[in-house]
């Protein structure tokens, strides 16, 4: 089934206001297995719709200086997390993705997943808001200013179902959840609640019509709502250890969140 878009505006001189919805099909096909090569599908799993909604205003500030307005938005979603835009910085397409070069954890982006045992699809759910102020010194120089919050989380049942699958098949690695109660499963990254942080703040010189020559510099936070989980960058060795963990023989080094400032330059010709 093809995704739907609504989408309501009003525009006035003071600015404009949009309230729009989405929703779009899940379903299931093949899984994967770990050498690469297809398996049956699990059975009775029934296809099921993620729908999002999100609002967003945008408010023109003439007299502080031509051209400049605040926008302010915000999307929640249950089972479609591109259009909440929470997964927009790598995409939903790698199913644990890392979104900070070297990081300490991965998240885990996924609009739903498949209750092993009972065979039906669990929808993931994730907000954002996001803010930014954009301001003219002259016709030719602009600045903004932007920060975005966002959160991601999957049901408890979901992500303990699919420990106990794993364990009882004995699938490790490292997307493994680990058995429900024990020290590994407390903190695999696996089917974590998750939140990001996104600030920063650019100038743009304009010499001519549409040429932008500019720099940017933002702030990237992301991090677990509760608990610990493992430090893949100081234990990178702790995913083949599962045993030692739960045993108490191998403590792993964890952590709670992970961040990266950058800086890039920007130079863009539009025709």
């Amino acid at each position: 089934m093809p995704d739907f878009v609504g989408a309501l505006r009003l525009d006035q001189a003071w600015g404009s206001a949009q309230l729009s919805a989405a929703t779009h099909e899940l379903n299931v096909g093949n899984e994967s297995a770990a050498a690469g090569q297809p398996i049956a599908p699990i059975a009775h799993t029934r296809n099921t719709q993620g729908w999002a909604v999100q609002g967003g205003l945008k408010v023109n500030t003439p007299f502080i200086a031509p051209g400049d307005a605040l926008y302010l938005q915000g999307a929640y979603g249950e089972g479609a997390q591109l259009y909440t835009g929470y997964s927009s910085f790598s995409g939903s397409y790698s199913q644990n993705a890392a979104t900070i070069h070297g990081q300490k954890f991965n998240q885990f982006f996924a609009d739903a997943t498949v209750n092993p045992f009972t065979g039906q699809l669990q929808t993931s759910q994730s907000f954002t808001v996001v803010g930014s102020y954009l301001h003219y010194w002259t016709p030719e120089w602009r600045s903004a200013v932007f920060s975005s919050y966002g959160e991601q989380s999957f049901s408890q049942n979901a992500r303990a179902a699919q420990g106990v699958a794993a364990s009882l098949a004995n699938i490790g690695g490292t997307l493994a959840v680990g058995a429900p109660g024990t020290r590994f499963y407390n903190l695999s990254e696996a089917l974590r609640n998750t939140y990001q942080v996104v600030a920063g703040a650019s100038l743009i010189w304009s010499p001519v019509k549409d040429l932008d020559i500019g720099v940017e510099g933002y702030y990237t936070q992301i991090g677990v709502k509760n608990g610990r989980v493992i430090d893949k960058d100081k234990s990178p060795t702790a995913y083949s250890n599962v045993a030692g963990i739960n045993a108490g023989t191998f403590v792993p080094r964890t952590a709670t969140q992970d961040s990266v400032s950058s800086v890039r330059l920007r130079v863009q010709r539009d025709f």
